[in-house]
């Protein structure tokens, strides 16, 4: 499942002149929808799924979206909240988020071949957090608290991490030695209010040390910056994406930031009201990075049945990153699972 290309060429005012125009248009932005992680991590469960049949056991959402989910649940996946839900001698998914190391300790101790779909770009921010744990900085991780990649990452070295939810909570950040703090952050944040987040901790800290490279991933930066440019122009923005997806709630509040009278997030078409578009000319479309295509495609329609077939892409980045899929899927985790509730 990747994401395709824009269902409507693209045009510009003026280029299909036996068309008549009434000032009503669509903005598609690009890059949007699915980012290499969220394709390489629901691709590990449809594989999984081939290979070794059902079930197939994902603890908690593989990622943020109620389509997706509900498509492989539909295929034989089963999503869990814990790990001891799942029956002995099974597989289990880890989701795109990361988990803790005591996840994977559950799982061994649960008698579970376990695969491993953490987004790479996650599995690098973990890796930051134990290096500068051995070390013993104090770090300060950038992030909302109950968010399933923030209690992986911090799960890496907890008795290091300090959480800052925001620029309004770093008056309550307390360090060992000032001059040995480093900041980590999720990976679906804001890119702006995450460096106002940095700026308000090296107000307090001016020794704070920076990551090697920025936290943040290349396709949430990719996405805000196409909502950006297209904000200033649109009086409606609509965001596809589900609620719990940190990264699309973010796309919302990027808009309005940007300029944009109204945003709205849904899940789908359906979820559109028709009043949104009162005194609408311009509509911005784009996507969380854990929507397909296909409910992109959907709103379009749906926008195109109500005058709005002149359709212009804006495009802030061209994606080309490619993810391979979790080693675990070479191997015969059922022959291992079975070995293991034999020992």
């Amino acid at each position: 499942m990747t994401s395709s290309p824009s269902p409507t060429p693209a045009t510009t005012p003026g280029e299909d002149a036996s068309r008549p125009s009434d000032g009503r248009k669509v903005l598609l932005a690009a890059p949007r929808g699915y980012c290499a992680g969220v394709d390489r991590a629901v691709i590990a469960v449809e594989k999984a799924l081939e290979q070794y049949g059902a079930p197939v056991y994902v603890r908690h959402e593989i990622v943020h979206n109620k389509y997706v989910v509900k498509t492989l649940e539909k295929k034989g996946a089963i999503f869990v909240e814990e790990t001891e839900e799942v029956p002995e001698g099974n597989i289990v998914i880890f989701s795109a988020h990361g988990v803790a190391p005591v996840v994977h300790e559950e799982a061994k101790r649960g008698k579970l071949a376990s695969i491993d779909a953490t987004c790479p770009l996650v599995t690098k921010v973990h890796k930051e957090a134990v290096r500068y744990a051995q070390e013993d900085y104090d770090i300060l991780l950038i992030g909302h608290e109950g968010h399933e990649e923030v209690i992986g990452t911090s799960g890496e070295a907890p008795e290091h991490i300090t959480l800052v939810d925001g620029p309004e909570d770093v008056a309550n950040v307390e360090v060992r030695d000032p001059d040995r703090v480093v900041w980590l952050s999720q990976t679906t944040l804001s890119v702006d209010e995450t460096m106002e987040t940095v700026d308000a901790l090296k107000g307090r800290y001016p020794n704070l040390l920076s990551p090697p490279s920025d936290d943040i991933c290349y396709a949430t930066q990719n996405r805000q910056t196409a909502v950006k440019q297209m904000g200033a122009e649109a009086d409606l923005v609509i965001v596809v994406g589900s609620k719990n997806s940190s990264n699309s709630v973010r796309l919302v509040e990027v808009a309005l930031g940007a300029g944009a009278r109204a945003a709205h997030l849904v899940d789908c078409a359906e979820e559109i009201d028709e009043a949104w578009l009162e005194g609408v000319g311009t509509v911005g479309v784009t996507s969380g990075a854990s929507v397909p295509e296909i409910l992109v495609h959907g709103v379009l329609d749906w926008l195109a049945q109500r005058g709005y077939e002149d359709v212009e892409t804006i495009t802030a980045a061209e994606e080309s990153i490619a993810f391979s899929l979790p080693k675990e899927l070479r191997r015969d985790l059922r022959a291992e699972a079975k070995a293991a509730t034999e020992d």
